[in-house]
């Protein structure tokens, strides 16, 4: 029996601290737009798993360059359904010919394989810079997006991700905009998103935007964003590994009213040295929010020369399923 997360001092105590976000978020950051709302909701949380692609991207790049070697996605596919996934969600830089979109036939043999086993496909994402100062890396960023915005729509995948935070060759958001305001930054990404998001509106694929430590580090100024974007048709992918606050549980909570896709991380910020996710703890945040879909197991190497994703991906399968239950 799921109590409700009120019932305890712990989960009143986080409660508590997510009350006090809230204000920062809608206010504090006073450029968002006070329009955009929570997901709404009804029925009670339901949860499904799905499996990220990209917990396999060793022996999935390995693939690429040699067919002999590694897994392909058809492969992550089936032993997703070995184990007992729900859905997988599939990292587009691993389709043939990415970034460019894959031929129609590749991706509705993909798509069958994936129904015979029965898994949906609960997503797919690529790489894209809103923070760049050059127009040019915003605008291939855009059109990067409106060309698997329509992969995804062919797939049946209901979103796709898209990155609030650099990419190389830049390190951090404020090398890759120039030292540019943090608002002047937040207004390139919402145009950029909204373009996206009107174009996913056309094909019916949500634009979920990840947070990643750079940008994006709190729970705040990921709704500060999707506000300023204010799109029915963008909402947040919650990557639980990558709020890098004294608290990620707090920013969590916060974002998970606006959650249409996760990201659950083996550690709260995705280092070996960082606390390991307290499943538990994770599920009844998602669940009180009343979050209806599916919540994506991703493993990360984190420089572990021993890493063998199989093992970490059913270990912490076995670890969401007993928090489910």
């Amino acid at each position: 029996m799921n109590l409700p997360l009120m019932n305890t001092p712990l989960t009143r105590r986080r409660f508590l601290a997510t009350s006090a976000l809230l204000p920062f978020a809608a206010a504090g950051l006073s450029s968002a737009r006070a329009a955009y709302q929570p997901i709404p909701r009804h029925s009670g949380a339901h949860l499904r798993t799905s499996l990220n692609a990209y917990s396999f991207s060793d022996l999935l790049n390995a693939n690429a360059k040699d067919a002999t070697q590694g897994l392909d996605l058809f492969q992550v596919c089936d032993f997703a359904a070995k184990v007992g996934f729900d859905a997988v969600d599939l990292t587009g830089y691993f389709f043939t010919g990415y970034p460019n979109a894959p031929e129609a036939g590749y991706l509705m043999r993909l798509k069958r394989h994936a129904f015979n086993l029965g898994l949906d496909i609960s997503g797919t994402g690529v790489r894209n810079d809103f923070t760049a100062a050059d127009p040019a890396v915003r605008a291939e960023g855009v059109a990067r997006l409106k060309t698997w915005i329509e992969v995804a729509a062919k797939l049946g995948a209901p979103t796709i991700r898209a990155f609030a935070d650099c990419q190389a060759p830049f390190k951090t958001w404020q090398q890759a905009s120039g030292n540019a305001p943090r608002d002047k930054v937040e207004a390139w990404m919402a145009e950029a998103v909204r373009e996206c998001a009107e174009h996913g509106k056309k094909f019916g694929v949500i634009v979920a935007v990840q947070n990643h430590g750079d940008f994006i580090a709190t729970g705040a100024e990921h709704l500060s964003l999707l506000k300023r974007v204010d799109h029915d048709w963008c909402a947040a992918l919650v990557d639980t590994g990558k709020y890098l606050s004294a608290d990620p549980y707090a920013d969590i909570a916060v974002m998970a009213p606006y959650a249409v896709n996760w990201q659950i991380k083996e550690t709260m910020q995705s280092t070996v040295k960082s606390p390991k996710v307290d499943m538990k703890k994770l599920v009844a945040i998602i669940r009180q929010s009343g979050y209806r879909g599916y919540v994506p197991i991703e493993t990360l190497a984190m420089g572990r020369k021993d890493y063998d994703p199989a093992a970490e991906v059913t270990k912490m399968l076995v670890d969401l399923r007993a928090a489910l239950a």
